[in-house]
């Protein structure tokens, strides 16, 4: 098979995770390939991913090979993978806008970012690499908050003319406008904001079915999330949440029937704990009632690396995303953004949207 080319834009923890995670399948079979949900998609293997092309705004990442950009601070989720060979890819200085939060400079080096004073690329610098380098899609890692930024890189792609895999909750494949713009080009998107493979918003989601499915009545939850990677640290400023909140929020909202009132349902981000790194600590509270108006009520923690936890999601997203170019199938491809991404253009159930991708996958269903 060809390869296929990506190009990433953030080089943070799931960028990370994401290359780490090509180079340790390589050698692997379908039988000792714990933690893909997919090990072949129409033939594609993940080590048949290779970056082509890769953008940062720290100093410490701009200029480097992305095999050593990867490891740099403030990059902290687990190593699974040191041997990732060279590349010969070097990081890009990108375009900064708001993907930098002033309130970062109270931190240390260590766990915020460190602005480049490498020149700012531009649309039309981006936009070159992206066709010179030949690449197919350009995945979206931008931090948190980064809602100029990723328009920004949105737009890049649709003048290369490359699709555009959105895991960041800024709404562009979940916007009309945008939606449109990529639907007229023919040019393939899966977005906004991935799902980990186990993490708090599909276990929320699968709870919340499931007390529906059995007859309780949910009165009030809330899901409480901790962190010290740069995403929990971004998210300390409360301006760059609205997003990840409405995100997070209607992902769960979406399975119930009748939606919960605002005040009887939290769901978000909630401090940031350095010491945490990459590990993400989830508190789930449920209240309801059962037979006879009884009340009950589950408490759960969840504890999770965070990064690694969507790297086997956006690798399926990646070649599902391949199928749609080879195919010459364009616009939003609803079944494996409601598979993959907490905020797709439609919500359906978990159930429905596997067996919608499953079928994708197979070509039984274009979109």
């Amino acid at each position: 098979m060809d390869k296929i080319k990506i190009a990433i834009a953030g080089i943070g923890n799931c960028a990370s995770s994401l290359i780490q995670g090509i180079e340790y399948y390589k050698d692997n079979n379908d039988k000792e390939a714990i933690g893909l949900m997919h090990w072949e998609i129409g033939g594609y293997k993940p080590s048949d991913i290779e970056v082509v092309e890769a953008f940062d705004i720290d100093e410490r990442k701009v200029g480097k090979d992305i095999s050593d950009a990867i490891f740099e601070a403030p990059n902290c989720t687990t190593i699974f993978c040191d041997d990732v060979p060279k590349s010969g890819v070097r990081v890009k200085m990108g375009k900064i806008l708001d993907g930098y939060s002033d309130h970062m400079e109270n931190y240390s080096d260590n766990n915020a970012f460190v602005l480049s004073n490498e020149k700012e690329s531009n649309k039309d610098d981006i936009v070159k690499a992206l066709k010179d380098s030949g690449t197919e899609m350009l995945v979206n890692y931008l931090p948190v908050g980064s809602e100029e930024a990723t328009r920004f890189y949105a737009e890049c792609a649709l003048e290369a003319g490359v699709a555009f895999i959105n895991s960041m909750p800024v709404f562009i494949a979940s916007n009309p406008e945008w939606s449109e713009r990529f639907n007229e080009k023919n040019i393939p998107i899966i977005g906004d904001d991935i799902k980990a493979q186990i993490g708090a918003t599909i276990v929320h989601r699968t709870l919340s079915h499931l007390f529906q499915n059995r007859g309780v009545k949910i009165d009030r939850t809330y899901q409480l999330n901790t962190g010290g990677n740069t995403d929990f640290l971004n998210m300390l400023n409360r301006d760059r949440l609205n997003s990840k909140k409405k995100s997070k929020t209607e992902a769960v909202q979406s399975v119930l029937d009748e939606p919960m009132d605002d005040d009887n349902i939290h769901v978000g981000p909630s401090d940031y704990v350095a010491w945490q790194k990459d590990n993400k600590v989830c508190f789930l509270r449920m209240e309801g009632r059962l037979f006879g108006d009884v009340p009950m009520n589950l408490e759960m923690r969840l504890s999770v690396e965070d990064s690694p936890n969507s790297g086997g999601v956006v690798i399926d997203a990646i070649r599902c995303c391949k199928l749609a170019i080879d195919r010459n199938q364009g616009g939003i491809l609803y079944s494996p953004s409601a598979y993959f991404m907490k905020h797709p253009p439609i919500q359906y159930s978990d159930d429905e949207a596997y067996n919608m991708t499953n079928e994708f996958i197979d070509g039984r269903r274009n979109y």
